[in-house]
């Protein structure tokens, strides 16, 4: 899976989207549906510290049960403390990977595919920096027809 840096300053912090506030069903829509509409930002919403967060595309298929697919653009906080199972952007011996952070039994670096294998290390002997953790995932729902 490699990773590709989208830059936060590229996006507009004033540009709003519309937002409907009335929650919308999954299942069978209700004929009683207000129309309450307001602005959303996207950047405020996604972004709680500026100066902490950078977007990344994804590329490859281990996160997909995690519902991180190829071509998502991930939201990562820096400032975030990453804990046992937080989605993590990770260096190890200096190759980057998104993946869930597992501290134990043994730590390792959980894909969420099982077609892929854990990434076992040792704290003393790998170098391992975490650089953020993922807080959100945007993804598309137009087909790809390449």
């Amino acid at each position: 899976m490699s990773l590709t840096l989208i830059e936060l300053s590229s996006l507009s912090n004033a540009d709003s989207i519309p937002f409907y506030a009335e929650l919308i069903q999954a299942g069978f829509p209700s004929p009683t549906q207000g129309y309450d509409k307001q602005e959303l930002n996207l950047h405020d919403y996604c972004v709680k510290h500026p100066s902490a967060t950078y977007l990344l595309r994804v590329s490859g298929r281990s996160m997909e049960d995690a519902r991180i697919h190829d071509g998502d653009v991930l939201v990562v906080d820096r400032s975030l403390t990453p804990e046992h199972g937080s989605i993590v952007i990770a260096s190890l011996d200096n190759e980057f990977t998104v993946k869930r952070l597992v501290l134990r039994p043994r730590p390792c670096l959980m894909p969420m595919n099982p077609a892929y294998s854990p990434i076992y290390f040792d704290p003393e002997e790998n170098q391992l920096e975490i650089w953020g953790v993922v807080t959100f995932t945007v993804m598309s729902h137009l087909l790809c027809t390449e």
